[in-house]
């Protein structure tokens, strides 16, 4: 009897104070492993946005801007070719994806192979020899003995795998033709609940997600509940138990929310007593956003990244939370996901090129994409402390010997980027230091026979000038078509189109200006299709229909040339080309901008005319 009595006393403690049960208030003291079995993982993944978005947003943004092969030309579209073939980049996202989810999953390296056990010798694969790749999960590939030799490679990881054939055979297959990616880290295997694999992102924070679900769904049954009628009936306890009273009093109160509802009349008795009371909503934002926000710490993903939400706070932008979960997606693929592909990156450069080319490397594409903006300012800063360096071509000692100098800030472009194909076109053309000019080739160099004429006549006389410059357009008839085709009934003339650099009236020295920036053999330009393009009207009266597009080249080199005394007559610098001045040309903010290629020619030097408004023409055969 006496056990009876504890027994009742202890289920009364545990009534008022929750103990031993599900919502133990102590039970934050204590930490046990969840244990999730592949079904709850998959319905929670399945059935729940939460689940979902914590996999699959860091394995596709490790994925998303992939990788940049550094390599020769031809070597690059052969192994770009390669990977496209084989579908590489969506291979490793849909296995990133299951690891992630179930714990660990491997893509096959498929050579043709009849005894898969050996381990893959690379250097046998020449072109084309990958056949196929292909995606196991944890559930389909089977981890082996885990090898514990000291000496292995795979020490502690599985000295073979096992994955299910055609026909129920089973083929065992050596770590080395498999790239193995795993889920949350085990400490040690001896703790791990799938030997050989780690855990699912999910398991660590399945409770936080839990809670947030939960108080999710709680306020939104609290919407339903968010007015509610209360009407006090005389005896009506005690009158309750009676079937009859019971059917009229159902009766008599549908009757009244049916006229309630008709014409907002609520008819009661004199001695009943009615009241209604509203919940309140005010803070419940607050608190569903702070348990979301719980959920975003625990999965290690910006709010504004897993939410989609605007940053909130004062001068908030949510840049420091974006470019940290960057930094651990760039740690991600250089730590985990590099190693888990050596071999097969190894295997695909020779099934691409034929033989392993030892120069031929990748960086990860950065998840922080700098604006034109800032990369022109990087390149501006190198470019003018290179100048500062140098002693202003010879007006100042020379801190740095010029060759040193050139290699220098050779390596310092090829390492950022900021000149895509540098290293390539310096073992094609030689660096500063490898060239030694004579006399004669000095001179050929500073009069090229094809240099313009003005250009030549102001070398001989230094004297400051006006000066105009600009960039005739080469493809300028399929410009024409394009906007002849949206209705403009006359053009300026193919010969006329241009993109205006420098327009200065103040006189310069045409020495100082620089070099024509080109990105081919004939002093071109060329600006890729795309990227931003917009119709405007320009001058006083909105006379000059033109086509405004976006380059950091030229923008860079209108900015050089301001620095170099050159002045600019707005406040600021926009390349476009003027398309018509005609008065009967379409309304502008329904025509569709050109967004092809733009093809530009050399920078042509002139003096300043002041009447050039005189010698337009428009055409309208074209």
């Amino acid at each position: 009897m006496g056990n009876v009595i504890a027994l009742v006393r202890d289920s009364l403690t545990n009534l008022v104070s929750r103990m031993g049960t599900g919502r133990d208030k102590a039970s934050h003291s204590f930490y046990g492993l969840p244990l999730l079995s592949d079904a709850e993982i998959v319905n929670a993944y399945r059935g729940a946005w939460l689940p979902r978005k914590i996999v699959d947003i860091p394995a596709l943004d490790s994925c998303r801007n992939w990788r940049n092969w550094q390599a020769a030309k031809d070597q690059i579209e052969r192994i770009e070719a390669e990977e496209k073939r084989l579908n590489v980049r969506a291979k490793v996202l849909e296995a990133r994806t299951n690891a992630r989810l179930l714990g660990g999953a491997g893509i096959l390296i498929g050579t043709g192979d009849q005894d898969m056990m050996q381990p893959l010798d690379v250097e046998r694969i020449g072109r084309g020899g990958i056949q196929y790749l292909t995606v196991f999960t944890r559930k389909h590939l089977s981890a082996g003995e885990i090898e514990r030799d000291p000496g292995s490679e795979f020490y502690g990881k599985p000295s073979s795998y096992r994955v299910s054939g055609k026909n129920g055979q089973v083929l065992d297959v050596h770590p080395t033709r498999l790239a193995i990616f795993q889920g949350s880290p085990v400490p040690d295997d001896d703790f791990a609940m799938h030997p050989g694999w780690g855990d699912s992102v999910l398991v660590a924070v399945l409770d936080a997600i839990k809670n947030a679900d939960s108080t999710a769904a709680n306020i939104a049954s609290l919407v339903f509940e968010a007015k509610i009628d209360i009407i006090r009936v005389p005896n009506f306890m005690a009158s309750v138990g009676d079937e009859e009273y019971k059917r009229k009093i159902l009766e008599r109160y549908t009757l009244a929310n049916t006229a309630k509802g008709i014409n907002g009349t609520l008819m009661l008795d004199k001695e009943e007593e009615y009241e209604s009371k509203s919940a309140s909503f005010a803070q419940l934002p607050e608190v569903l956003d702070r348990f979301l926000t719980v959920v975003s710490g625990a999965a290690d993903i910006p709010a504004t990244r897993l939410l989609g939400q605007s940053p909130a706070g004062l001068n908030s932008t949510g840049e420091a939370d974006l470019r940290n979960y960057y930094d651990r997606i760039s740690a991600m693929q250089e730590i985990e996901m590099t190693p888990a592909l050596y071999r097969l990156d190894e295997a695909l450069i020779r099934s691409a090129i034929g033989k392993r080319d030892p120069s031929i490397y990748y960086s990860w594409a950065p998840l922080w994409q700098m604006t034109d903006k800032e990369r022109a300012d990087i390149f501006r800063t190198k470019a003018d402390a290179a100048r500062a360096i140098a002693g202003n071509g010879g007006t100042s000692p020379e801190l740095i010997p010029l060759e040193a100098l050139s290699d220098g800030l050779v390596n310092a472009l090829v390492e950022d980027g900021s000149l895509p194909g540098l290293e390539k076109a310096i073992e094609e053309y030689g660096k500063l230091s490898d060239q030694e000019e004579d006399e004669e080739e000095a001179a050929a160099e500073a009069f090229p026979a094809n240099a313009n004429e003005q250009v030549r006549l102001a070398a001989n006389d230094a004297a400051p000038r006006t000066l105009y410059v600009r960039r005739d357009v080469l493809n300028a008839a399929e410009i024409i078509a394009h906007f002849k085709a949206q209705g403009f009934a006359t053009t300026l003339p193919a010969d006329d189109m241009h993109v205006t650099i420098t327009f200065s009236r103040q006189p310069v020295d045409w020495m100082k200006m620089g070099e024509n920036w080109s990105d081919n053999d004939k002093g071109g330009l060329i600006i890729p299709a795309g990227g931003p393009r917009l119709m405007d009207a320009f001058g006083q009266n909105g006379e000059a229909k033109v086509l405004l597009f976006s380059s950091s080249v030229l923008s860079w080199r209108h900015e050089e040339m301001k620095r170099n005394g050159a002045t600019w007559d707005h406040p600021e610098y926009q390349p476009h080309i003027t398309i018509s001045y005609a008065d009967d040309v379409p309304d502008i903010a329904g025509i569709e901008p050109y967004r092809g290629e733009i093809e530009l020619g050399p920078e042509i030097f002139e003096e300043v005319k002041e009447n050039w408004k005189e010698g337009i023409t428009e055409d309208a055969d074209r």
